[in-house]
């Protein structure tokens, strides 16, 4: 579960969220906004890279501000821009560095691997260089190097905008398979079917908070 008490954060003396309050429980949560909305900024308080400036962030129970590696732990992130996260030359090395990161090493380490690799069809992708991939190549690698770690929620800040429309399919789909509640970013609106919950955001506020219709209809509004 997780738990926002007056959520505030000041950027360079600018109110970004301003007094965000409630409970994320369901299992698919949408956040949609325009630019400079704060939804970016609401996505990374989740797992601590940002942390807030007044009230508290809980994932589980554990405040982002002083149980940050345990947070991180549970919460997968998975940037907009790939190369964000992405560290090692080649794919496999790329997909695996966070399991050496935790000491998984071995036979069950490599077959982990391997099936991230399998999820998100880069078999075979093993040994190429990360520079030489597409960036919808590299998107999926480093959703890949995410999934891998298996966290108990996973945040995404618009991970689809530099997919093509089969590369788009597969990473909803397997949003749609995975285990992990999950809560996506995107200015996508269809990749919020079958969501159960959007909140709209607006100048640092929640506008609109509610099913995937009602809260589309919402931002629309806002929009025009």
């Amino acid at each position: 579960m997780i738990s926002l008490d007056e959520v505030s954060v000041r950027r360079g003396g600018t109110l970004v969220l301003d007094g965000i309050h409630g409970e994320l429980t369901e299992r698919r949560i949408g956040i949609v906004g325009a630019n400079g909305s704060g939804k970016s900024t609401f996505a990374r308080l989740l797992n601590g890279l940002i942390l807030p400036t007044s009230g508290s962030v809980r994932i589980d129970g554990l405040d982002t501000k002083t149980a940050t590696k345990d947070v991180r732990r549970r919460v997968g992130f998975l940037f907009q821009n790939p190369d964000n996260q992405i560290v090692y030359p080649t794919v496999g090395e790329d997909v695996g560095f966070g399991l050496k990161a935790r000491k998984a090493t071995g036979e069950a380490a490599s077959a982990r691997v391997a099936a991230a690799l399998e999820r998100f069809g880069l078999t075979g992708f093993e040994d190429r260089l990360v520079h030489e991939l597409s960036g919808g190549e590299r998107q999926m690698v480093a959703f890949a190097g995410v999934m891998v770690l298996e966290p108990r929620l996973l945040v995404l800040d618009e991970p689809t905008t530099l997919l093509d429309l089969r590369n788009t399919r597969r990473v909803m789909e397997t949003l749609a398979a995975i285990d992990q509640s999950v809560i996506l970013v995107t200015h996508d609106l269809d990749c919020l079917a079958g969501f159960d919950r959007v909140l709209v955001f607006s100048e640092g506020r929640i506008a609109h908070d509610g099913p995937p219709a009602e809260a589309i209809a919402a931002y629309r509004a806002l929009a025009s």
